[in-house]
């Protein structure tokens, strides 16, 4: 088994966790869809497993020469994890990992433009194509800027800030971070001793619209059900209740578990043969020794569950 270690600027939430729900060891093949800095990679590799990574950012390519020396068990694909059957066979694969949101580093990057925290270009791309934040704040109308805001950054004074935006893009339009976070918090009253910047909920919304990060989910969750072999993992990490609430309903609903109904809503229909084993009824949070030396994780969640014998669900 190669050994592999080396520093990495982002810290991956939940890793001894992710690895034991994954369980696999030499000769096993897992895809690890959001590759990032290659934390999660790096901590599979080890187990003796080869890796199938994953990530749109073009700017992780750095972090691959890594991996080099790992007797030809890595490959990293620029691609969403939604693609991931359009390189895959179906049941090829023993485990499936994805690390949601954005992350550290690209949180760090002010060039990137995902934090409030610091000035820079309005983007929030995590690849290098489609509309950035600035097109959406600059030509959504009032509505659909105040849905986004609402549905994605569950924002309740939606209407309000996107009040704000469509006024003061009339005078010039939003190219920075921090000018637009300023009209936000002018828009809600400013910080008043929050702990919570007033942004951060909007910068969310944003960020989530920009990438199609929920619907991509979906499509991954259904991809990954597609290429795990019988007896196949699957963990997420979540870091909202947005993404906790799609990987929470998906595995309820292919493990079986789907709700019975009560007096305001009528019983759902049962579907196919369960298709996944829920390994924890219950999300795994981080302790507070992972918490004490990286407090980014103390929204995170991990839902694990393993592929059974059944088929995939008609219509995944």
């Amino acid at each position: 088994m190669t050994e592999v270690s080396a520093p990495a600027p982002h810290v991956s939430v939940l890793l001894d966790e992710v690895v034991d729900a994954l369980s696999v060891g030499p000769g096993d093949r897992v895809v690890d869809g959001t590759f990032g800095a290659g934390g999660y990679t790096r901590a599979i590799l080890e187990t003796g497993a080869s890796v199938i990574a994953f990530d749109r950012d073009p700017s992780v390519a750095r972090f691959a020469t890594e991996f080099a020396a790992t007797d030809g068990r890595f490959r990293l694909i620029q691609d969403r994890f939604s693609q991931i059957t359009a390189y895959l066979e179906d049941a090829s694969v023993d485990g499936v990992t994805l690390d949601l949101g954005v992350s550290s580093m690209q949180l760090d990057e002010a060039e990137r433009g995902f934090s409030f925290m610091r000035d820079g270009p309005l983007d929030m791309r995590m690849g290098d194509d489609g509309p950035t934040a600035a097109d959406l704040v600059n030509h959504l109308d009032h509505t659909e800027l105040a849905r986004i805001l609402y549905v994605y950054g569950e924002e309740h004074a939606s209407r309000r800030i996107a009040s704000f935006i469509v006024k003061r893009r009339e005078e010039r339009h939003f190219t920075r971070t921090l000018d637009l976070a300023s009209v936000i918090e002018r828009a809600l009253g400013g910080r008043k001793g929050a702990k919570v910047h007033p942004a951060t909920r909007s910068f969310q919304g944003l960020r989530i619209a920009v990438n199609a990060e929920l619907e991509e989910l979906e499509a991954g969750l259904v991809a990954a059900e597609r290429v795990l072999k019988p007896g196949g993992r699957l963990a997420v990490v979540t870091f909202h209740s947005l993404e906790d609430r799609i990987v929470k309903n998906f595995l309820a609903e292919r493990a079986g578990r789907t709700p019975g109904g009560s007096r305001h809503a009528p019983p759902v229909a049962q579907g196919a043969p369960a298709s996944f084993q829920l390994i924890s009824s219950k999300a795994i949070a981080p302790g507070d020794a992972e918490l004490a030396v990286n407090p980014r994780a103390r929204s995170s969640k991990l839902r694990a569950a393993m592929r059974t014998q059944a088929p995939v669900w008609s219509g995944a």
